[in-house]
């Protein structure tokens, strides 16, 4: 009897040891789920509404409802002009809607600075910022750099001309070429302002956006001698210093300055004796 129970103890407190080790084990396992759940809740952004495209969508194209759904998008990477409620995208409804005034992709956000204001038709007052001009400037096959231009890009603009001033004003004559606009960006290739032309073409005319003082300086120029465009690459930030080249330069020719010879001035005198000195006064030189 003894024997027995001495065995069921035994047996007992081995299985009560098995029970405390697998409930430890559970509980470790347990608040190292906790802890991983923890850990990911805060990895989780805030996020909020925001409205993208449902489908490609090219210049001139009208955005309806069809074209846009909702997506969650993290608050602190939306853009300011992104539209985050169908009461904006859509004020008036399917009576005047808005139009893309540049090609959008697939699930890109829609922003006013990509569309048109509702029932505003796509023109060249829909590319300009606030304060800017739109000029036109004549080009052809050399000056409108092979036809490479589009609309978007940026150039700078060098004048060439001849300058008769002479010295009265202290300026040297000759034929000049100089940058007076550096920077400038095209919004328009002869009749198009599609930012999705890909195709090369040569122009006729050059739209670009431009400053008042911009304007008149480009206007002066290209009245007075010929215009040519230099593109600038899609990353170049750099500012272009003042430049400028005339014929001397081009070809390697110092200019020397001619020495002023100056003439002394002429004396006139007359000799008189008198015994044996000689007397030497000066008198007007005749003319």
């Amino acid at each position: 009897m003894r024997l027995v129970f001495g065995l069921v103890l035994v047996i007992g407190v081995a299985l009560a040891g098995f029970a405390v080790f697998m409930a430890k084990d559970r509980i470790q396992a347990y608040r190292t789920e906790i802890a991983a759940r923890d850990a990911a809740l805060s990895q989780i952004v805030p996020t909020a509404p925001v409205y993208v495209l449902t489908q490609e969508v090219d210049y001139g194209d009208k955005i309806t409802k069809e074209h846009v759904r909702i997506v969650n998008w993290p608050q602190s990477a939306i853009p300011e002009s992104a539209f985050t409620e169908e009461a904006t995208l859509f004020p008036a409804g399917d009576g005047e809607l808005r139009v893309a005034i540049r090609k959008m992709e697939k699930d890109e956000i829609v922003m006013a600075s990509k569309v048109t204001a509702p029932g505003e038709d796509v023109g060249l007052t829909s590319l300009l910022d606030p304060g800017m001009r739109a000029f036109t400037i004549k080009v052809d096959v050399t000056s409108g750099v092979s036809g490479f231009l589009r609309p978007g890009d940026r150039v700078d603009v060098y004048w060439t001309g001849a300058v008769r001033a002479g010295d009265a004003l202290g300026i040297a004559s000759g034929d000049f070429t100089k940058m007076i606009e550096s920077g400038v960006q095209i919004i328009a290739i002869d009749q198009t302002t599609s930012f999705s032309t890909s195709d090369a073409a040569i122009a006729r005319t050059v739209t670009v956006s431009a400053s008042p003082r911009q304007v008149a300086t480009l206007a002066q120029a290209q009245s007075t001698g010929a215009l040519s465009l230099s593109l600038l690459g899609a990353r170049d930030d750099s500012v272009a210093q003042s430049i400028e080249v005339d014929q001397n330069r081009l070809l390697g020719i110092e200019q020397r300055e001619v020495a002023e010879v100056v003439k002394e001035k002429e004396i006139c005198t007359i000799r008189q004796r008198k015994g044996a000195e000689v007397i030497v006064t000066e008198i007007p030189c005749a003319k």
